[in-house]
This record gives structure tokens, C-alpha cells and sequence, in this order.
């Protein structure tokens, strides 16, 4: 082979290598629940790993296709969250307009980028109608695509489980009036620690729903690991959309040893994890330094190390996930 031909085979090579990028969506399809276990459309057992974006009206500058792209071809995301605040400044009540541009601009990188989008009503109080009409609007755009999974309530905090229960009944009926199969996360009580009293008195008639525990691995530890195996052995599906190494608070160091505990508890169990957060505060749990580009493209030198670490997580897990 002559130079020419060899340095166009050479290209040729690296082009469809590049176009072979893990496609989540297109493995996987559309996604169910059987059991306590989320599956493809094959009904194959599927586990999603990716990342949050931190609160939309305080980090907007990161919600954008091309930071989406980056997260799902370096970070190698199978899934993304779009966390959209609600009751802050900017946020959903006081800016409902932008803040769905905002949103949308991740969903469409998602679909575009072929990984599942979480839709995240990134809230710690009720507000049921507005939320019906966000997830009504959402469902009729973006309920045709397999890639779309709805949260409705991020973390309810002085709620009751009967509270939230009534209100992600009345949310899942607005939603699978529109869409009938695409993914529900419901959260619990108490920033979602209180996944054992949905064990005892669960949502019942629907399909495709699931729960979501969050933890943050420096202030819970087997407490709540106990609470989940036991809403598992009731027959209750998780799905941890938010989760990180250090406090609750957001700061202090990261607990490796509790929160290698916790990535090996998600993987014998077979359970979905998204850490926390796509943010450039000056905090332990943001991934980014103020360096970093809105677009992605980010060197380890623009990452703090939350992002380091998760970033060095994901990509092994997206190998095993080969």
C-alpha cells in the first residue's frame, strides 16, 4: 500500500470509529419496568449512568446541545438531567418561557446525541397546577421520542408521602393522557430518603413508574441502603437521579470508601445513577471551575474533583456497559 492509500485508510479508520460511539438509545429504545428492574425493549435489564445539570436558572449557561454532546461522547453519559428550578428567581413560576428554552435546548442535545434526558420539575414544594401544565406541554413535544424520562417532583421536603403520592397520581394521569409508556420517577418524602414508606403504601395502576432515592455518600450510608433493599424486596423500582460523594450540604471532602459503597450497591442491584452537578459554584458537588467553556470541551484542569472523579467513573462504566 502506497503512502496515499495508507493515510486514507488511516482516515477512513478513525471516521467510522468516531461514528461509533456508544448510542444508548438506539441499543436500548424504549425503556420499561418489570419488576423492580428498568429494561430495553428487548426486556433485557438496563442501567443508565450520566450526570445533572446544576439548577437551570443559577448555571443556564451550561444548558446547551453542545455541553450535552460533550457529556455523551467524553464523559460517555447514557443519560443527562435537566434540573429546572421552579420556585427560585428565574426559575420556572417567575420565568416559564425561558426557562423551557433552556430545558429544551438539553433535550434536543440529547435526542440529538442519542442518550436518554431526564425532565426534572426541580422542586421541594408542590405545585400541581403548573407542573400539569409544564409536563402536559413536555409529553405532547417530546413524548413521541424513547430518549424522554419525566421526574415530577425533585425532592419534596415537608410533604407527606400521602401528600406526594396524591399529587404524582394527578401528574401521572396528565402525562399518560399524552404519553402512555415513556418513564415516570416519582419522588418521597424528606429530600427522598423515604423510599421504605413508599414500600408500604406504593402508587398502584400504572405502569412504568419508578421511585427516586438520592443520596449524598458523606452524610448517608447503610441507613438508607437498608431502606432501599427493603423497598426492593417489596417489589418497589429506583432510580437514584441525583447523587454525589461528599455531604448533603453540597460541601466538605468526598467519602470515597462510602460512596465506592454505593456505586457497588447500584451495580449488584442493577440500578440507574446520576450524580450531581453540571455547575461552576464554588462548592464540593459542582463538577466545573468558572474556567470551564459553556460548550463542554473541558480539560481536567477546568474540572474540580467531583468532575474528575465522576467523569473517570462514568467512562468505566460505560466500557463495562459494551
Amino acid at each position: 500500500m502506497n503512502l496515499k492509500l495508507f493515510v486514507l485508510a488511516l482516515f477512513l479508520g478513525m471516521y467510522i470509529s468516531s461514528g461509533l460511539q456508544a448510542q444508548p438509545v438506539k441499543k436500548h429504545g424504549n425503556l420499561s419496568v418489570k419488576g423492580t428492574q428498568l429494561t430495553d425493549e428487548n426486556g433485557n435489564a438496563t442501567v443508565l449512568n450520566g450526570v445533572s445539570y446544576g439548577w437551570h436558572n443559577w448555571w443556564p449557561r451550561f444548558y446547551n446541545k453542545e455541553s450535552v454532546k460533550w457529556l455523551a461522547t467524553d464523559w460517555k453519559c447514557s443519560a443527562v438531567r435537566a434540573a429546572m428550578g421552579v420556585d427560585p428567581a428565574k426559575g420556572y413560576i417567575d420565568q416559564p418561557e425561558w426557562s423551557k428554552e433552556k430545558v429544551e435546548a438539553v433535550i434536543q442535545g440529547a435526542i440529538e446525541n442519542d442518550i436518554y434526558v431526564i425532565i426534572d420539575w426541580h422542586s421541594h414544594t408542590i405545585k400541581l397546577d403548573a407542573a400539569k401544565v409544564f409536563f402536559a406541554e413536555m409529553a405532547t413535544k417530546y413524548g413521541k421520542h424513547p430518549h424522554i424520562i419525566y421526574e415530577i417532583f425533585n425532592e419534596p421536603v415537608k410533604d407527606s408521602w400521602p401528600m406526594v403520592k396524591e399529587y404524582s397520581i394527578e401528574l401521572i394521569k396528565t402525562i399518560r393522557a399524552i404519553d402512555p409508556d415513556n418513564i415516570i420517577l416519582v419522588g418521597n418524602p424528606h429530600w427522598d430518603q423515604d423510599i421504605h414508606l413508599v414500600a408500604d403504601d406504593p402508587i398502584v395502576g400504572y405502569s412504568n413508574i419508578m421511585y427516586t432515592v438520592h443520596f449524598y455518600a458523606g452524610t448517608h450510608g447503610k441507613s438508607l441502603r437498608d431502606r432501599s433493599d427493603y423497598a426492593l424486596k417489596k417489589g418497589i423500582p429506583i432510580f437514584i437521579s441525583e447523587s454525589a460523594g461528599m455531604e448533603a450540604s453540597g460541601n466538605g471532602p468526598i467519602n470515597y470508601t462510602e460512596w465506592q459503597n454505593w456505586i457497588d450497591w447500584c451495580e449488584t442491584n442493577k440500578i440507574s445513577l446520576i450524580s450531581w452537578s453540571v455547575a461552576d459554584k464554588n462548592e464540593t458537588c459542582s463538577m466545573l471551575k468558572t474556567t470551564a467553556a459553556s460548550e463542554g470541551n473541558w480539560k481536567e484542569e477546568d474540572m474540580k474533583e467531583s468532575g474528575i472523579k465522576t467523569r473517570e467513573l462514568l467512562r468505566k462504566q460505560a466500557e463495562k456497559n459494551k
